[in-house]
């Protein structure tokens, strides 16, 4: 279940911060008011508190890496269900492979470091299928 919310999580902030193309004007007004609030409330639009801090661990630092390159490196939507939707999953699965680097390195309990490599194993194999579906289904 943890592993569930960890992706919806890592799901949501990623489609929170990719770069999409403007609305439609009637969707505009609902669209900028719902994101300003979800942003405001978590916090989410506030690129800052991913910046590294001289209190930061080690690991929170990788953490706060790989959401960053996450957020700034996700392609931006073009329209179409089908590759905007792979494209957006192999940046989250990137980041879910950073981030599964930082616990094997840093981490401490043998359970989590043992589900971080079975990210990184399920993951690498996800980009596989997803980087061959893109080859042939240019758009």
């Amino acid at each position: 279940m943890k592993r569930l919310s960890f992706i919806l999580a890592a799901c949501a902030i990623a489609a929170a911060c990719s770069p999409q193309a403007e609305p439609a004007p009637k969707e505009a007004a609902s669209t900028m008011s719902e994101g300003h609030d979800m942003m405001a409330g978590n916090k989410m639009g506030n690129m800052d508190m991913m910046a590294p801090t001289a209190g930061d661990s080690e690991a929170t630092r990788g953490y706060k890496a790989a959401m960053m390159g996450m957020m700034q490196d996700m392609p931006a939507y073009e329209g179409n269900a089908d590759i905007d939707f792979m494209k957006q999953m192999r940046g989250h699965h990137q980041a879910a492979i950073a981030m599964a680097r930082v616990e094997i390195a840093q981490g401490q309990n043998a359970e989590a470091k043992a589900l971080a490599q079975e990210i990184v194993t399920a993951q690498e194999r996800e980009i596989a299928v997803i980087d061959a579906w893109l080859v042939a289904n240019p758009g």
